[in-house]
């Protein structure tokens, strides 16, 4: 039945979702290109097949999903195969043997990213999918989201802080992959253990029909018409684009840049971390006297400013203070970013008179899926211009190479989405009824005509 599932277990499987998966992201250069020598070129080209399959399988995945019958509901077997799939990929990526190279390498590394996109598709499109479902009211899923987002900052702290310590300090060494390969597999088991408490844990409504789409193709086209879903989505990949660039560069940033261990990547991660958390209900405030769209536009502001004292930091200090202020710009993007994408769907449903948030919102998945292709592409090119191919082969100049990678493309992005932002007339929040919202915004809440002061209870951190 809907509710009978307490909000903290619902909300923790996004606990042991996030730990793999970013473990993946923000380790996959330092391992495979700098400890085993993957080239970097092979490397951007997997990762753009892999943000390219991670863009389609999502709907597909979902659309199996709804249309599953068995005993144990339709969301639970695809949770349980995605979990152990996942937990499975996790070891193997980590686990290459070391006298791999050449394209046995690249297939290795290809396979195994590619299963753990998979995994993760099928995990997340079913956890995410029984929001609605197990949490009707406004009030309870918007609880509910906030709680399993503060579990998700908690897998961010680990996989992007605790790793690099793990790998290179408690586990292993900065040129060994054995420090990877028993954090994978501490990883593994805890992030199973809490993806299956929650997946059997769960009791779907048997009266609960997935809703059908209408006119899929009519609305699929409404959608690519709509100027505002363009603008919107592209700010939205220069906002997770830079970040993209930081997860995947920031190990070999502190190695070659600053020339300092691996395992003060915890510094600057943890700093950034603690700086986007405490922020989030000063930006809540700023949203409720400005409006969503002043403080988006601010808030691109500081993600595209804070790359330039990145850019000329020479001491873990000052890095520490130059990815402080990219915080501060990505801390006012995640509470002001769904408010923006909201208002698009508002101002579809007064034109059009039709519900269609959850393709909407699918539709704006796309653009994040862009930020690992289009990093693969800028860490690819370092070869061409830096000569870093790998760490068997890292040019005269790896140090500007990874101070480019984590700097300078990121601010080029990002001000485009600064741009972006200030040409965009972003539509006024409200076309529905308190009932309407409650069914069709879940993930933002109900906001009020008043483009000046929006109500954004569901986009706080503390739950409700």
């Amino acid at each position: 039945m809907p509710g009978a599932v307490p909000t903290w277990r619902y909300s923790i499987g996004l606990l042991g979702l996030a730990i793999p998966i970013n473990t993946i992201r923000i380790s996959t250069l330092l391992f495979y290109v700098d400890i085993l020598a993957l080239d970097v070129r092979a490397y951007g080209t997997v990762m753009v097949v892999y943000a390219v399959l991670d863009a389609i399988d999502n709907p597909v995945l979902g659309h199996l999903s709804d249309r599953t019958r068995s005993r144990w509901g339709r969301r639970r077997p695809w949770l349980v195969i995605g979990a152990v799939t996942l937990a499975a990929g996790l070891v193997g990526f980590f686990f290459a043997p070391t006298r791999l190279e050449g394209l046995g390498l690249v297939v290795w590394f290809a396979f195994f990213a590619i299963l753990c996109e998979a995994a993760d598709s099928m995990f997340s499109a079913n956890y995410h999918a029984l929001l609605p479902e197990l949490f009707r009211t406004e009030h309870e899923r918007a609880g509910a989201n906030s709680l399993r987002q503060v579990f998700q900052l908690v897998a961010f702290t680990i996989a992007l802080a605790a790793t690099p310590v793990l790998t290179t300090s408690v586990f292993g060494s900065e040129d060994s992959p054995e420090g990877f390969r028993v954090t994978a597999i501490l990883y593994a088991v805890v992030a199973l253990a809490v993806m299956l408490f929650m997946a059997l844990s769960v009791r779907e409504d048997p009266k609960a029909a997935p809703e059908e789409p209408a006119g899929l193709r009519t609305s699929v086209g409404v959608i690519l018409r709509n100027p505002h879903f363009w603008l919107v989505g592209l700010a939205t990949a220069c906002y997770l684009v830079p970040l993209a660039f930081i997860l995947a560069g920031i190990q070999l940033y502190v190695k070659y840049t600053l020339e300092l261990p691996v395992a003060y990547a915890l510094w600057l991660i943890g700093s950034s971390i603690a700086i986007a958390a405490a922020l989030l209900p000063v930006w809540t405030r700023v949203i409720r006297r400005r409006g969503a769209p002043w403080a988006w536009r601010l808030a691109f502001a500081f993600l595209a400013g804070g790359f330039i004292p990145f850019f000329l930091a020479d001491s873990l200090l000052t890095a520490i203070g130059g990815l402080g202020v990219v915080a501060i710009g990505w801390s006012g993007l995640l509470a002001t970013n769904d408010l923006v994408q909201a208002r698009v769907v508002d101002a579809d449903v007064r034109r059009h008179g039709q519900h269609r948030a959850g393709l909407f919102l699918a539709a704006f998945g796309f653009f994040s899926r862009l930020s690992g292709a289009t990093a693969g592409i800028g860490l690819g090119s370092l070869g061409v211009l830096f000569g870093y191919y790998s760490g068997a082969d890292p040019g005269p100049n790896p140090g500007m190479a990874f101070r480019v990678a984590v700097s300078v493309y990121p601010f080029a992005i990002a001000l485009v989405g600064l741009v972006l932002a200030l040409l965009t007339k972003v539509p006024e929040a409200g076309a529905h009824s308190p009932s309407d919202d409650a069914r069709d915004l879940p993930r933002t809440g109900a906001e009020p005509s008043s483009d000046e002061a929006p109500d954004i209870h569901a986009a706080q951190v503390e739950p409700a």
